[in-house]
């Protein structure tokens, strides 16, 4: 008999065990558009299905349209970019990433996460933590794990009381590998008891 996700991780970490019986599965669903997505990361270093500060929604909203596109990304360079402090390195990471996509017509779902790791990562101001949001969020890929996530690190440091001035990468790699293909879920279970748990 085949055993679910859910049970995998229970079994292979006590903590997360805890967790699972707490709060209800975490779901996202999710816009599967890399172009949409990624812009979101760039225009308030948070993916939007993250975001507190809702930049990303303002500037759509701002500019008349639900989804962005490499066609209508004009209205929102007329209507919010014209009258924003966008900072020069995010403004130039979006003119690298249009650039990037209107010369690519690749279908990032054909691709393997190393694959879309090594796509995103050729476009100037992309960055791993972006790169991860995409595969994590968008793709939904059942293996990523975002190290580099501030607040993955948070919570991770207060649940498995790790030593954050001592090789902190090392000591979160070392939990995640108890979590086998499942790091995704693993993620999104730690992401969401954040948001419960007001206190981490």
């Amino acid at each position: 008999m085949a055993i679910d996700s859910e049970k995998k991780l229970a079994i292979s970490d006590p903590i997360l065990e805890i967790i699972i019986h707490q709060i209800p599965k975490p779901t996202i669903e999710s816009t599967n558009d890399v172009f949409h997505d990624l812009m979101s990361c760039i225009f308030e270093q948070q993916i939007h299905y993250r975001s507190t500060k809702r930049i990303f929604a303002k500037a759509l909203k701002k500019s008349s349209i639900e989804r962005l596109s490499l066609d209508n990304f004009y209205l929102v360079e007329e209507h919010y970019l014209k009258n924003s402090n966008l900072a020069t390195g995010k403004y130039e990471t979006l003119v690298a990433f249009m650039e990037y996509w209107s010369n690519n017509t690749k279908d990032f779902n054909t691709l393997s996460d190393n694959e879309v790791v090594k796509e995103l990562s050729s476009i100037k101001g992309i960055g791993k933590w972006t790169i991860d949001m995409i595969l994590l969020y968008t793709l939904q890929r059942q293996n990523v794990f975002p190290y580099d996530d501030f607040h993955l690190k948070q919570i991770m440091v207060s649940l498995y009381g790790l030593n954050e001035k001592v090789k902190l990468k090392a000591q979160m790699l070392e939990i995640a590998e108890n979590w086998g293909e499942q790091k995704s879920l693993a993620v999104l279970y730690l992401l969401a008891y954040k948001h419960y748990n007001k206190s981490l």
